[in-house]
């Protein structure tokens, strides 16, 4: 049995919570600099040039990527051979995003009530996912997630006999209505089977895979290079002004689901799609 004090979590989330918000990922970094010498659209190749100039500006500077800092996406694997001493870790996570959005001068963008609308002003709460796994380490991944995107992503609760050609068909419908407005070019995070709430939580997961990666499973492969052709078609473009880099990868996960149901959920990204991933 390993312990670990709940202050080293909290530390660690304060500085990965200014990490994302300042630097992208390598994988990001390598697609968007592969699509700008491959964009064959003027303006398209224009708006990812600017997009790398942003990204050069932000981390010299320690200028936020976005202006929306969005809102802290915390996934925690925490092993089982571990206990947790020096607090409540609910609370070290709140606190970890409390520090890293005041002491980094990030946005302030959450509010206390959906409807009532008075904001927190330190951007607690973060939506925290907790998962047992073996071991003696605890794993986290912080993901700011802005609302721009977010507010494009849907889910679709299909018939089983809509199959693989209702879920493209979802897929392409989510991608088509969100248009420029989910900033792209895109990552999209799809999650098919389990229920309504379980694949909302695979298609937020799947966009934490490197873009240049593909599913184990052979149909899910193909479906997945299938869609990102199809996107690229749309001619939305880099900002929504056209081309051909619509989107950067389209991520899939599955999970088994009831016989009489086929959920689909599908969560857009933005082109900086922030994440920073640290084990303790």
């Amino acid at each position: 049995m390993r312990t670990i004090n709940v202050e080293e979590i909290t530390d660690n989330i304060k500085e990965m919570c200014i990490k994302a918000n300042h630097y992208l990922s390598d994988d990001m970094k390598e697609i968007l600099e592969k699509s700008e010498k491959e964009e064959q659209a003027p303006l398209g190749k224009q708006i990812l040039c600017q997009l790398k100039e942003n990204l050069q500006i932000a981390g010299e500077d320690m200028i936020p990527i976005c202006q929306d800092t969005g809102m802290a996406v915390v996934f925690m694997e925490i092993g089982q051979e571990v206990r947790l001493e020096g607090g409540i870790l609910e609370d070290a996570i709140h606190e970890g995003v409390r520090r890293g959005y005041q002491e980094g001068f990030l946005r302030k963008s959450v509010v206390k009530d959906p409807l009532y609308r008075e904001n927190t002003k330190d951007n607690t709460p973060a939506v925290i996912h907790y998962e047992i796994v073996p071991g003696e380490k605890v794993k986290i991944t912080v993901a700011p997630k802005g609302f721009g995107s977010e507010n494009m992503s849907r889910i679709f609760m299909l018939k089983p006999s809509d199959g693989i050609e209702g879920v493209k068909t979802a897929v392409m419908t989510a991608v088509k209505d969100a248009g420029p407005n989910a900033c792209p070019p895109m990552v999209i995070g799809v999650g098919i089977g389990g229920t309504f709430e379980k694949c909302a939580l695979m298609a937020k997961k799947a966009l934490l895979r490197p873009v240049d990666s593909r599913s184990d499973i052979p149909y899910v492969k193909k479906l997945e290079e299938e869609l990102l052709e199809e996107i690229n078609k749309t001619g939305i473009g880099p900002g929504g002004l056209g081309g051909h880099t619509t989107a950067f990868a389209v991520n899939i996960d599955t999970y088994p689901t009831h016989i009489a149901g086929l959920p689909v959920a599908i969560n857009i990204c933005c082109h900086v799609n922030r994440h920073v991933v640290r084990e303790i």
